[in-house]
């Protein structure tokens, strides 16, 4: 299922590591907020409004299977 979701992404050496779905730009930029506490030279958080491909998780929750950057 492909829709427009807001995401904290962990970036290493600017490559993407990690997505994680968030509910809100609000919510996003506390966990960056509170991820930048304790972040090395190489490391950043970002959050962003984008395109992605979602899975339904086991327990119904969803996640991100592929963000599609335009």
């Amino acid at each position: 299922m492909e829709q427009t979701i807001i995401a904290l992404l962990l970036l290493v050496n600017n490559e993407i590591k990690e997505a994680r779905l968030q509910p809100d730009l609000s919510t996003c930029l506390k966990g960056k907020r509170i991820a930048n506490r304790d972040v090395s030279d190489n490391v950043e958080y970002r959050c962003i409004k984008s395109k992605a491909e979602l899975e339904k998780n086991i327990d119904g929750s969803y996640s991100i299977k592929k963000l599609i950057m335009e």
